[in-house]
């Protein structure tokens, strides 16, 4: 394990049962109150937009906005918000996407992206991959090319990997962990 990785892993916390019984939440809000851990995950995260060619930053809503922002300020990228459906004024994409039990639909302002735009979507946790692949589809029918998707953690048991491979076409998918 990396110095980065024990950081980080030192500052999330396990809730039992919440939001519901049986499930074990892992909690960011440590990690988002410890300046120099937060530091290392948004210079950790803007050097992959780095590496991915991005310019842009996608951030998924709502804890993608608070990665996502400081990733593309240091980055010295363009932050672009995907939010939850008929939260944008103006004209918007938008995306439905199955969930566990129903469905969603996720918006983006439809001129912040464009042909030449290479994005890097950044969100703090990969579980199933629903929201991720209906945000790669939705940069596509913008018109823009995916650079990457760069999360904080990666729930492997949920296979959210396996999902988001194929939308993702070769582009990287990087986790800072992996539990």
């Amino acid at each position: 394990m990396t110095g980065i990785e024990e950081l980080l892993l030192s500052r999330i916390r396990d809730v039992a049962d919440y939001p519901e019984p049986g499930v074990m939440f892992k909690d960011i809000t440590p990690l988002l109150a410890d300046p120099s851990a937060f530091t290392a995950l948004t210079d950790a995260l803007a050097g992959i937009a780095a590496d991915t060619g991005a310019t842009k930053v996608v951030g998924l809503e709502a804890r993608g906005f608070i990665l996502g922002a400081p990733v593309a300020v240091r980055a010295g990228l363009g932050f672009i918000p995907v939010r939850k459906a008929g939260k944008l004024p103006g004209a918007t994409l938008s995306q439905a996407y199955d969930l566990e039990y129903g469905s969603a639909e996720i918006e983006v302002h439809a001129e912040d992206l464009s042909a030449g735009d290479r994005v890097l979507i950044v969100d703090d946790v990969l579980a199933t991959g629903g929201t991720a692949e209906a945000a790669i589809q939705l940069i596509r029918r913008a018109g823009a090319e995916v650079s990457g998707l760069a999360v904080l953690m990666e729930l492997g048991f949920l296979n959210g990997r396996a999902r988001l491979e194929p939308a993702l076409a070769g582009a990287p998918l990087e986790a800072l962990l992996v539990v």
